[in-house]
């Protein structure tokens, strides 16, 4: 065999398996058809999260007057925002490169398909290995009648180019990729509609804390439709005609100048002729696995996007460490929570369960919220907005979920991850010291609530 393990995809799941395996002793090659990094380094969540940044310092200069400090009017130069943009992309996958090499995995550029139980051909080259890792991602979702023209109807990696900020801005879907760049659009100061299938943005999340993100992306003048279906556009000579049906049966139209379709992603699993060697792929594109990562074929795994939701960058690092481990021969299997952020301003993260799924697994719940504003730190920081949600199983006092909008929220995050993953209590939480002044105080406020005893909440005696 040339190889004790391949792995095929090179994003943040791919390398985190590639390294793990040669520091457990595996001869490894790495397998990339487009650029290392994947798709989360090259035009996923790292340049997204760097416009906003952008969109974040914009939104500070602008009110900075509200607390004695005159910038003047800001002004953004969109070369240079793009240089910068782009030498942290090449900072972060020149790093991956590095990383590779100093491991002692071999890189192979092309596209790589499965040609016998353990073999690959990749570029016209025959490549044998023990054991396969797939780690392939997703592509965005697109929807009929709206193709991508990559000019005015653009995909997530078209929204990354800013070479004109549009005068109106509409995207369609009201999830992470759609919310993050409409916050990016409305900083840069065009006119942004939200359009969403579903009843709520961001559909998955607590619904308390979806409202509470709702109010402050609209008070800030974005327009946000909900239970609203786009059937169809146009090209005008004023721009895209966008005809939209609301939840009433009303039709409306929208005339924008740049669609964002951000509708989802599908993952990559077909075309790679995984299917000739008994590995079962589904009609979405899905890989299964178990909770070793392995698919039906035991010397093969599958990992991120394209073995199974939620379609997360660090879900699929976890997972990679997981494959890898395995395939190495070490007791390994996944079984942690995966938090999940939307970055715009404020943030919304979450991990566990909502209200409502607790619900419908049995749990007799108990709730705590707090309101962020009422922290010392969050006026200092000017922060008039956001909350935290705690959802408590009311018989043990197990935390069984976490909901923050805030700034910071996913970091936050992490506290309530590792408290999940380690059986703590409502109470656990409460008795917790956290730094003062702090915006996680929050945290152990919402606990105090949930148990009737919160100082700086005026709550009913019980």
């Amino acid at each position: 065999m040339d190889y004790g393990l391949v792995v095929i995809g090179s994003g943040p799941g791919g390398y985190h398996a590639a390294i793990r395996a040669a520091q457990l002793g595996m001869k490894v090659a790495c397998v990339e058809q487009d650029a290392l990094g994947g798709v989360c380094l090259n035009v996923g969540c790292i340049p997204t999260k760097a416009l906003l940044h952008v969109a974040a310092a914009l939104r500070e200069g602008q009110h900075a007057n509200d607390f004695g400090i005159a910038f003047g009017e800001p002004t953004v130069d969109l070369k240079r925002v793009e240089q910068w943009k782009s030498g942290i992309v090449k900072k972060l996958t020149g790093g991956v490169k590095q990383l590779l090499k100093g491991n002692g995995v071999d890189v192979i550029e092309g596209r790589a398909e499965v040609v016998e139980a353990n073999a690959i051909e990749v570029a016209g080259r025959r490549v044998t290995f023990e054991k396969l890792i797939v780690a392939t991602g997703s592509r965005p979702i697109s929807i009929p009648g709206f193709d991508i023209d990559d000019a005015r109807i653009v995909d997530s990696t078209g929204a990354l180019l800013v070479a004109e900020v549009p005068r109106r801005f509409m995207a369609l879907g009201g999830s992470a990729i759609g919310l993050e760049f409409a916050d990016v659009y409305a900083a840069l100061g065009s006119e942004v509609t939200v359009v969403e299938m579903l009843a709520q943005i961001v559909p998955s999340a607590d619904p308390d804390v979806t409202k509470e993100l709702r109010r402050s992306l609209e008070k800030r003048g974005m327009t946000i439709l909900t239970s609203t279906k786009a059937v169809s556009q146009r090209a005008t000579d004023d721009g895209i005609e966008v005809t939209l049906d609301g939840e009433d049966g009303g039709t409306r139209t929208i005339t924008v100048d740049r669609l964002l379709v951000a509708v989802g992603r599908r993952p990559n699993g077909h075309d790679l002729g995984l299917e000739r060697i008994g590995v079962h792929v589904d009609e979405r594109g899905f890989i299964g696995v178990d909770d070793h990562l392995r698919t039906d074929v035991p010397h093969v795994y599958a990992i991120g996007d394209v073995a199974r939701a939620p379609l997360l960058a660090h879900k699929a690092m976890k997972e990679g460490l997981v494959a890898a481990e395995h395939a190495a021969g070490k007791p390994s299997a996944y079984d942690t929570l995966a938090p999940s952020v939307i970055y715009t301003s404020p943030e919304l993260a979450s991990v566990g369960m909502t209200e409502a799924e607790a619900k419908e697994a049995g749990f007799e719940v108990r709730i705590g919220t707090f309101k962020l504003p009422s922290l010392g730190r969050a006026m200092t920081l000017g922060v008039n907005e956001g909350l935290i949600k705690l959802v408590g199983d009311a018989q043990s006092d197990l935390l069984l979920g976490f909901h923050m909008v805030g700034p910071g929220a996913g970091d936050h995050v992490a506290e309530a991850a590792l408290a999940l993953e380690m059986g703590a209590t409502l109470e656990d939480l409460a008795l917790t010291q956290h730094a003062h002044p702090t915006l996680s105080e929050g945290i152990m406020e919402a606990a105090e609530v949930a148990h009737g005893r919160a100082i700086h909440v005026m709550q009913r005696k019980r």
